[in-house]
C-alpha cells in the first residue's frame, strides 16, 4: 500500500485574496458554488452529481477538509475584506509522482471577472513550490488538466504560468458521458513567474 503524504494545513495571503483550509462553516459557499452547471460539469466529480443537489456542498467539502491526512491540500479562496468564500484551489496527489502534484479549480460565478483565478493559483503555486523548511511543499513540477472545450479554463492557465504542453486524447469524461480531447498544462518551479494583472475593482467586474 502506498503511503501518502500527511500535510501541514497553511494559510496563504495574496493581496486581496486569503487561502485558507475549508471548514464546515463553509458549506452554504460550497453549496451554491456547485449548482452552478459549468462547475457541475468541469470541477465537482461524479460523486457530487450522483448526490441530492440539497447534499452536493456537503459532499463536495467533506474529502477536502479531511484531505491534508492523505495528499491533498484543499484551500478556500476567500476576499481577505470579508472572508467570503469566493473559489477554491486545491493540490493533489502531492509526490504520488516524486515532486510533483495535480492543481484543480473553481470560482463561483458572482465573482468571475475580477481575475481571481490565475491570481489564486499563482500564490499556490508559489507556495507547492517552496521547500518544506520555508513552510511550502518542496514540489517542482505542477500539472493542470482540462477539456479542450473549455476554454476559459485554458485561458486561467495560461495565465497562471501553466503552459499547454500536449493534448489527451479523450481523456475528459463529462457527467453525460460524452468524452472530450483535454490540455495537459504544467508549471515548473523553475518557470519564470507569470505576470498577471492586478485586481480588478469588482464594481467594474462585468464590463471586463
Amino acid at each position: 500500500m502506498i503511503s501518502r503524504p500527511l500535510l501541514a494545513p497553511a494559510t496563504i495571503d495574496a493581496a486581496d485574496l486569503v487561502l485558507r483550509p475549508f471548514v464546515e462553516a463553509d458549506e452554504p459557499a460550497v453549496a451554491a458554488a456547485m449548482r452552478d452547471p459549468g462547475i457541475l460539469r468541469w470541477a465537482a466529480g461524479l460523486a457530487v452529481l450522483d448526490a441530492p443537489e440539497a447534499e452536493r456542498g456537503r459532499r463536495w467539502l467533506g474529502p477536502r477538509i479531511t484531505g491534508w491526512e492523505d495528499g491533498t491540500a484543499a484551500l478556500a479562496v476567500t476576499d481577505a475584506a470579508d472572508g467570503t468564500v469566493v473559489g477554491a484551489v486545491s493540490v493533489r496527489d502531492v509526490n504520488r509522482i516524486p515532486d510533483q502534484a495535480v492543481m484543480a479549480y473553481w470560482v463561483s460565478p458572482r465573482f468571475r471577472g475580477r481575475g481571481i483565478a490565475p491570481r489564486a493559483l499563482d500564490a499556490v503555486a508559489r507556495w507547492a513550490f517552496t521547500p518544506t523548511n520555508g513552510g511550502g511543499l518542496g514540489l517542482h513540477r505542477l500539472n493542470l488538466y482540462h477539456a479542450v472545450v473549455n476554454t476559459g479554463s485554458c485561458r486561467v492557465a495560461v495565465k497562471a504560468g501553466f503552459r499547454m504542453e500536449v493534448t489527451m486524447r479523450e481523456e475528459f469524461v463529462d457527467p453525460t458521458g460524452q468524452r472530450y480531447d483535454s490540455h495537459l498544462h504544467a508549471r515548473l518551479a523553475t518557470d519564470p513567474r507569470p505576470e498577471i494583472s492586478p485586481p480588478v475593482d469588482p464594481r467594474h467586474a462585468a464590463n471586463r
